[in-house]
């Protein structure tokens, strides 16, 4: 297990440090082209490259401050090395419903546990929030699909061709989770 501490970012946090571009934002960008030019399936293509990925993150934390998603990061020190979002269902008659998305642990932290930890963060504030039904999606065959599946997480359908592979050259199948809190 790692020494990375789990941080639910305060919408006031985010907004506040995305202004000033400081470190959250930079560590941020770092670790969404680690991930995608390291082969993860998180809706991006090769080449990426830091204005993507800080055009997308500007984007996801104006949504969070507001109150749109939640973001944990994992962090160790002065950087972050993990990160995950959960975002709560906008329909009306799925109030009690969120979705886990952009799983994201960077190359040199893998294998620590913190996909793990991110996730069982993401799901306990749920839980405590009154999300009692989760839902995400993974590359089919990856390693999120076996974190999640050791975590308890169901199986209720794949689906072949769902997403174009990060460097381009294939279309990939998805699988897709539940889990009841």
């Amino acid at each position: 297990m790692s020494a990375h501490a789990i941080h639910l970012l305060t919408p006031h946090e985010a907004w506040t440090r995305r202004d000033g571009l400081i470190d959250l934002l930079v560590d941020l960008i770092d670790l969404l082209v680690d991930s995608v030019e390291g082969g993860a399936s998180v809706n991006f293509v090769w080449p990426m490259t830091r204005a993507k990925a800080e055009a997308w993150w500007d984007g996801t934390l104006a949504s969070h401050t507001r109150g749109e998603r939640l973001i944990f990061t994992a962090e160790a020190g002065d950087r972050i090395d993990g990160t995950v979002q959960l975002i709560p269902a906008p329909q009306e008659n799925q109030a009690f419903r969120a979705d886990i998305a952009k799983m994201l642990v960077h190359r040199r932290a893998r294998c620590q546990g913190l996909g793990a930890a991110l996730l069982l963060a993401a799901e306990h504030e749920a839980q405590r929030i009154g999300h009692t039904l989760l839902t995400l999606d993974t590359a089919t065959g990856g390693a999120g699909e076996r974190l999640y599946a050791r975590l308890g997480w169901t199986k209720f359908g794949e689906v072949p061709g769902y997403a174009t592979s990060p460097d381009n050259n294939t279309r990939d199948a998805a699988s897709f989770f539940y889990k009841t809190l």
